[in-house]
């Protein structure tokens, strides 16, 4: 969703961002030519953001598609039973978790085209072999190996896109990208219902056709997105030298000060990014959340053929939830970023999670004693709309107020690295044994979406306290630091001013 924000508006300080005489030195150059801003926008707009959302939305829908096929008969074939399941689920994410960090601290000495689509090419094989396996020893052995290679894709994608753009045009931005993994939602369903239906065809089942036909599928995109993926900004064959430069001059502005930058990664920087408080609440944040999106996503359609419709019906009825969560989502991001405010929206998603829950948890017996069935559908787009308005917004809040490359690259991979390993938990909370009301997975839900309401409250006021302290001169002794680490700081300089 491109938004063309003049740089009269764009420098205007929220409630939280208060001049400096750092601040007032940038002002005084020769103001930007709004023009000249919004074609670059619409080019890094045009460049960046499709090709990167066809790249997760395969990522994704490689991802979760195992819940499409576990209804249409993968248990049953690989003789899967009690909880092998849910095993299956967990072992694609240690592998993703550790290798996280690693994958962006070697994205930023490789070009994110190579690297991002070898790894898509990569895991694209690995779906397919999927779609092969006879035993279920092998399912387990293909989702570790494909959990490896995904393990760079978000945060190298959300790296990347944070190089190109403002703190106040981020949200639309990286929303309109993760919008991906709502699409990939409702096609995996569609998909799945059609695929279904080559049930026998070449002597495989529908289930494995649906694996197959997904990662053929990832493998031809990955040819694409190697020509199309643009690599760093000053790399990129997209925008001329004077483009360059407006771009640097816009993101030094955005940042304060040219010296809130982090280029050199050495022992002053690693304790520095080790030890923000920032970093790590974000992190737990995302963890909380990422426990009830996964748990959703993978057993969404598990959970409405409990609701009484049958495999193709609980496909089909996945497609409208994920378009709705889509609207809504990019509908928050929008207002997110003009009114350069995160936390207000990310409450309004911890309501509307929290009331999903609630309900799910009060449903009944699914017979007329218990709530109608649409009531419950109701709760099914409940629970994805809070989730999908406050996932992006976590991560993007956290990059808001990162800055310096090697700051922002290894920060933003700790969160996606912690908050990943939401998904062990997630695989585990919805059991077999408590069909069809699972109070288990629930009610760990609604306490995750809880703690994340107090986890955003505490980033809030943690960043509205900092930034007083820096008005106050608190953290001006950063200043008289030796030249090497003054001019290595990051977002710790005390010209950088946060944003709530």
């Amino acid at each position: 969703m491109p938004s063309n924000t003049s740089i009269e508006k764009a420098s205007i300080p929220c409630e939280n961002e208060i001049e400096s005489p750092t601040r007032e030195r940038h002002h005084d150059r020769t103001p930007l030519d709004p023009n000249s801003e919004t074609r670059l926008l619409r080019k890094c707009d045009l460049h960046l953001i499709p090709i990167l959302f066809g790249l997760y939305l395969f990522a994704f829908m490689d991802r979760i598609n195992i819940g499409n096929a576990k209804i249409q008969g993968l248990q049953k074939e690989l003789n899967m039973n009690g909880t092998q399941y849910n095993v299956a689920l967990l072992t694609f994410f240690p592998a993703y978790v550790a290798l996280e960090v690693p994958a962006n601290i070697l994205m930023r000495k490789i070009r994110p085209s190579t690297w991002l689509s070898t790894l898509m090419f990569s895991w694209g094989v690995v779906t397919i072999c999927q779609g092969l396996v006879h035993s279920y020893g092998g399912l387990v052995a293909c989702r570790v190996l494909l959990g490896a290679l995904e393990a760079g894709v978000l945060p190298g994608c959300i790296y990347l896109i944070s190089m190109y753009y403002k703190r106040s045009e981020m949200q639309k931005r990286y929303t309109a990208f993760f919008t991906s993994a709502m699409v990939a939602g409702a096609f995996a369903g569609l998909l799945a219902f059609a695929l279904a239906k080559m049930n026998g065809l070449g002597g495989y089942s529908g289930w494995r056709w649906i694996f197959i036909i997904e990662g053929l599928a990832t493998i031809v995109y990955s040819v694409s997105a190697k020509l199309f993926i643009p690599d760093w900004p000053e790399q990129c064959r997209f925008l001329t030298p004077e483009e360059k430069v407006l771009m640097n001059t816009r993101l030094a502005i955005d940042n304060a000060s040219e010296e809130a930058r982090m280029d050199r990664l050495d022992n002053a920087a690693i304790y520095r990014i080790l030890k923000d408080w920032k970093i790590w609440v974000g992190s737990v944040n995302y963890f909380v959340l990422s426990i009830t999106g996964y748990s959703s996503l993978f057993f969404i359609p598990y959970i409405l053929n409990q609701f009484g419709w049958d495999a193709t019906e609980a496909q089909l009825h996945t497609i409208p939830v994920y378009i709705v969560s889509a609207a809504t989502t990019l509908l928050a991001a929008y207002l997110s970023d003009r009114l350069r405010h995160r936390y207000t929206f990310l409450m309004i998603g911890t309501t509307f999670n929290a009331i999903a829950y609630i309900i799910l948890l009060c449903q009944g017996p699914p017979n007329p004693h218990g709530l109608p069935r649409n009531v419950r559908y109701m709760a099914i787009f409940f629970a994805l709309i809070g989730q999908y308005i406050s996932t992006p917004m976590v991560i993007v809040w956290l990059s808001n107020n990162l800055s310096g490359h090697y700051k922002r690259a290894i920060g933003m991979a700790i969160q996606v690295s912690i908050g990943n390993a939401g998904g062990i938990a997630a695989s585990n909370i919805y059991l077999q044994s408590e069909t069809p009301i699972f109070k288990t997975g629930y009610g760990t839900a609604l306490a995750m979406v809880l703690a994340s309401g107090f986890f955003s409250t505490v980033f809030y006021l943690g960043l509205k306290w900092e930034n007083r302290q820096r008005v106050l001169g608190k953290r001006d002794w950063r200043l008289e630091l030796r030249k090497e680490e003054r001019e290595n700081l990051g977002d710790d300089h005390p010209s950088f001013r946060l944003i709530g």
